[in-house]
């Protein structure tokens, strides 16, 4: 082992003692980096005080947070943010796993009631019972 790794390996497990008994990074946490990384990069393209002094004081915020010994607090602080951000985490997952979806699966809405069916691909023109209002219908590809 060289001394670079041997190092490397020293400074990793003193930096893992001394994050015993502190908070470390939450969805809060990852989300305020994102926003950083954003507002840093918007900074190459608009200079102005105020967006850095922004920017320093999150980078700030970050950090005490993450050495935070105050569990607690930030975990209250994480709910919240949870609890505020759902709606818009709920649709962008939503929207992800439709994405997804397609390709393995069709996805036809019934003509009566709207309801969206999945259908998986590959199953050449099928007839769908709708599971909301029952009605029956014909889609797909003729063969």
């Amino acid at each position: 082992m060289g001394r670079l790794s041997q190092f490397m390996q020293r400074l990793r497990y003193n930096f893992s003692n001394f994050m015993i008994g502190r908070y470390g990074v939450d969805q809060l946490g990852k989300f305020l980096w994102g926003f950083v990384l954003a507002l840093i990069i918007l900074g190459f393209f608009i200079r102005h005080p105020l967006l850095e002094i922004v920017t320093i004081l999150l980078i700030i915020y970050l950090y005490f947070r993450m050495f935070s010994k105050n569990i607690a607090k930030r975990y209250e602080e994480n709910q919240k943010f949870l609890d505020s951000s759902y709606k818009f985490r709920r649709f962008f997952n939503n929207k992800k796993s439709m994405l997804m979806d397609l390709k393995t699966h069709h996805i036809y809405k019934c003509p009566m009631c709207k309801q969206k069916i999945r259908i998986p691909r590959g199953r050449g023109r099928v007839e769908i019972t709708c599971p909301k209002c029952k009605n029956k219908f014909v889609r797909g590809r003729k063969h």
